[in-house]
């Protein structure tokens, strides 16, 4: 995958680290003061310390929006556009059977491929972790084991010990055609559950991979890895892996087809679709 030039802009997980890092020194900082506040606290006169409350607010304000002039935040709009998305009855649906994927190093997405707790996500999510846990927005945590794993196409299969049946999202046959209309749910950034759609672009050949992969115009972040790439209709027809930048198309996501999926369904023999 090429790499971003480094005069480009911050992409928006950065422009959020930066803020959030800056909100921390801010507090660390009111700590300190605090803290020698205690020691010797100097009488400051009411009408001055109005005077620099008021323009150390104005300093913060002007600098923010500048920063939200400069950088535009795309971020913001999904959130928006998963609100109103969330609103459909299908959605709804879909969204019961993507999970969270949680280890001690990371976290991701991962959904539900069959009503016995069978999971997909990618190989890298789940990558070297020595406990996982899964989460269904209905359905509560669960435990999960690694049934298969293959890091050639970053797919991997976990399974969870339910008694009860999951919801789960069905699985196309094949890949049809590109400038599909399609759906992503995913757990990007410090959310869960967002969702958001976007257009299938053409087949991509990555210079590491034997397999081509599919390029996807939609609001891809980290955390989305593991996330289905569904139809209008509910099937998926890929798992997102990565995003990269693309010469045509700009900052694009990258998906797994689902023939890929199916080749790796069929080393476990006690599958069910």
């Amino acid at each position: 995958m090429d790499k971003q030039p480094q005069q480009e802009p911050l992409t928006e997980e950065e422009f959020l680290e930066l803020v959030l890092a800056e909100q921390e020194r801010a507090l660390e900082e009111e700590r300190q003061r605090r803290l020698n506040g205690q020691l010797k606290k100097p009488r400051q006169r009411p009408m001055i310390r109005l005077i620099v409350y008021v323009m150390a607010f104005a300093l913060i304000f002007n600098t923010f929006a500048i920063i939200f002039q400069i950088y535009s935040i795309p971020a913001i709009e999904f959130i928006k556009v998963s609100a109103k998305l969330s609103q459909q009855e299908n959605i709804q649906q879909y969204k019961k059977a993507v999970v969270e994927i949680s280890s001690e190093n990371s976290k991701g997405t991962g959904f539900a491929i069959s009503a016995d707790g069978y999971i997909m996500t990618n190989e890298h999510v789940i990558d070297d972790a020595l406990a996982l846990t899964v989460v269904f927005p209905d359905n509560g945590l669960y435990k999960a084991r690694v049934i298969a794993s293959n890091p050639e196409v970053d797919l991997a299969i976990l399974k969870v010990e339910t008694v009860e049946e999951l919801p789960y999202l069905p699985l196309a046959d094949a890949f049809q055609t590109n400038k599909q209309h399609v759906y992503v749910i995913g757990n990007p950034l410090y959310f869960t559950g967002i969702a958001n759609e976007g257009v299938v672009l053409e087949p991509l050949q990555l210079k590491d991979w034997q397999e081509q992969v599919i390029m996807l115009q939609a609001p891809i972040y980290k955390g989305n890895s593991g996330s289905p790439v569904l139809t209008e209709d509910g099937q998926v027809i890929g798992v997102v892996f990565a995003t990269t930048k693309h010469d045509k198309h700009g900052r694009i996501g990258l998906f797994i087809p689902i023939e890929l999926v199916h080749q790796e369904l069929l080393s476990i023999e006690d599958f069910v679709k």
